[in-house]
């Protein structure tokens, strides 16, 4: 319809310029039309200075490499020196209008790239930062469970360096669930399936939520640190606390199968075992390990009401 000299060069840019987003799909497009200016002036100024030569092959490319540098166009800097090379390689880098051409090309591809990307389903990864914290809660309520049965048999380190080695994995799924929130941020943007999904994310409740987690796996590692300390006495405690305390923790695990399922009612009975506890004749050398996994376990049970309560609204 342009009659334009290169036409193929058009559904090219577009081709590279549609990103998994709407925002790097306008961001990657500029620069690309930046660098490809940048790129036929720069063609076009050294066959000037030194003619058509190898000699202006050359410090068109070397000049292209170096202004690929800059942090405006750093993500597609080396297209300056790859239009470069094309133009003086293709004998165009003298005519103007074959010039004008191949910046025309580039613009109308990316132009067509963007609206493509703009208004053809564009990409909505809203929910994805969602269904990986969800993956988080039941991994860690996976992990209370296990830590439970495990201490219903004659405990040993191994065990215990398990559970920890565990919450490490549930910390690197969490680190996951930032980079995915990052991209479903990136993905809103500029993107108008947001104001007409009625199912869109609500990424500032899923960031909320991402903080409360970490806090509930630093609170199991704190468990399964003090359990490896005392991993000895384990088959000592006390049943007046052994055995509530793991029906507790057991409870928690198994209800966070259900991440929107609340935990309010457990905190009157953790602090009902306390009170009986205090009135009990134990054991005074165990005292400080019952103290720090009662704090912890209430804690996580604060933590998960608390995600619970944040999902729900």
């Amino acid at each position: 319809m342009l009659d334009l000299e290169q036409p193929f060069l058009a559904p090219w840019a577009a081709l590279l310029t549609v990103h998994a987003t709407v925002r790097t799909s306008v961001w990657r497009g500029g620069q690309t039309v930046a660098a490809t200016f940048l790129g036929i002036i720069v063609s076009f100024l050294a066959v000037v200075a030194l003619g058509g030569g190898v000699a202006s092959l050359g410090a068109a490319v070397l000049v292209g490499l170096l202004l690929a540098r800059l942090t405006a166009i750093r993500a597609e800097g080396v297209t300056v020196a790859t239009t470069a090379l094309f133009v003086l390689t293709s004998g165009t880098g003298e005519e103007s209008v074959l010039l004008l051409h191949r910046f025309a090309d580039t613009l109308l591809g990316v132009a067509v790239g963007v609206a493509v990307n703009l208004l053809v389903v564009p990409p909505l990864d809203d929910r994805l930062t969602e269904r990986q914290l969800d993956q988080v809660d039941r991994r860690l309520g996976d992990l209370l469970r296990r830590i439970a049965d495990d201490l219903s048999l004659p405990a040993s380190d191994e065990h215990a360096q398990a559970w920890i080695a565990e919450t490490r994995a549930i910390d690197a799924d969490l680190d996951r669930g930032e980079e995915l929130l990052r991209h479903s941020r990136e993905s809103q943007r500029y993107n108008m399936r947001r104001r007409r999904s009625s199912s869109a994310g609500n990424l500032d409740r899923d960031e909320s939520v991402m903080h409360r987690l970490e806090e509930g796996v630093a609170q199991a590692r704190a468990i399964a640190r003090t359990i490896s300390d005392s991993v000895a006495e384990a088959d000592e405690w006390d049943p007046r606390f052994r055995e509530p305390w793991l029906a507790l923790l057991r409870e928690v695990g198994q209800r966070m199968a259900d991440p929107y399922a609340g935990m309010a009612d457990l905190l009157p009975r953790i602090d009902d075992l306390v009170r009986d506890l205090s009135h009990e004749d134990l054991p005074g050398l165990l005292w400080t390990v019952y103290g720090d996994l009662l704090v912890s376990l209430r804690t996580i049970v604060r933590i998960v009401d608390d995600v619970a309560s944040v999902r729900a609204r």
